[in-house]
């Protein structure tokens, strides 16, 4: 990868308006990996503009500010992180950049970068990113380990995934050792979650519905959410904690977003690959967790139906 990592520099050096782009509705590595990047980029070239742009996700402000453009100069350099697919790329039209960078740790799904740095092998975007900051000896500060450590750690559900590998321990303990973080005080801001969220997540759980071949599910509507008061990121909050339920091996929250006239699929899996099934409904990521975004209720029935399916055919191979 040092290889690939060096392209990305040299790319970055010829350039002097930088924008940093992520995926639509982010989550802390895709936030973390943005704007430890642009901090990256600033300490070594001052002088430079660079942004990191997309929709704000109020959750996660602790993260970092994003910034607000109103044009693209001619000849800039467009680095996209943590996106396997054009058409999920957040509030930016790839077409008016000269050169585009992808940085990215799920499997490829659209070619649409010069240099195309794609690891499935790493737990996470940040992952990569504090892992080019060592290949290239680049400058690293507390500021950016505990926005990489943010992203590692919610990438990796606090390490439990089977993707987290002995590299992200060895890059993870370097960063601590190197800059000497209190990674459990970065713990606090990502995990506090108000008492009508807990309450939420109680009638979430009551109200699963379970299949004979342990697909588990439920519909959140809008007037539910308005009910408890909490936001249709809510539902993401809570997907993991069903990792660990005997009878259950896929698990998936719809919730609705009226805002966008969308339902979000949160989907997870302890069984069968389930990436390529989310893609076939205008989604992905990875084999165990990936999500899609629906645009009725009908779709999502679909999608339960062949979920349910793909339970059934896994059952029966593993019987066999």
């Amino acid at each position: 990868m040092k290889k690939i990592y060096k392209q990305i520099y040299k790319e970055i050096k010829k350039y002097n308006d930088i924008f940093i782009a992520r995926h639509i509705g982010p989550d802390p590595d895709a936030l973390g990996s943005q704007i430890a990047l642009k901090e990256i980029i600033k300490n070594i070239f001052p002088k430079k503009n660079v942004y990191a742009i997309g929709s704000p996700a109020s959750k996660f402000k602790f993260i970092g500010t994003l910034d607000k453009i109103e044009d693209i100069p001619d000849n800039s350099l467009l680095i996209v992180l943590d996106t396997p697919d054009i058409k999920r790329i957040d509030g930016i039209d790839i077409s008016n950049f000269s050169t585009i960078i992808k940085i990215d740790h799920h499997p490829k799904v659209d070619s649409y970068a010069k240099i195309e740095c794609i690891d499935e092998t790493a737990s996470s975007t940040s992952q990569m990113i504090l892992e080019m900051i060592f290949a290239l000896n680049l400058y690293i500060d507390k500021s950016i380990s505990e926005k990489l450590y943010i992203g590692i750690v919610s990438d990796t559900d606090r390490f439990l995934h089977d993707y987290t590998s002995v590299k992200t321990f060895d890059l993870v303990t370097r960063m601590i050792k190197k800059t000497n973080i209190d990674f459990t005080k970065v713990y606090e801001p990502l995990y506090l979650r108000p008492l009508a969220e807990i309450k939420f997540q109680g009638y979430v759980y009551q109200n699963l519905d379970v299949t004979n071949n342990g697909l588990a599910y439920i519909k959140i509507t809008d007037d539910m959410m308005k009910e408890f008061k909490v936001d249709s990121a809510s539902a993401g909050n809570m997907i993991n904690n069903l990792k660990y339920v005997d009878e259950i091996l896929i698990w998936v929250f719809f919730s609705e977003d009226k805002k966008s006239n969308l339902i979000r699929a949160n989907i997870r899996s302890r069984g069968p690959y389930i990436n390529e099934l989310a893609s076939r409904f205008g989604g992905g990521g990875h084999k165990y967790a990936s999500g899609a975004r629906l645009t009725s209720w009908k779709q999502v029935d679909s999608l339960i139906e062949e979920l349910n399916n793909l339970l059934e055919e896994y059952k029966k191979e593993e019987n066999n």
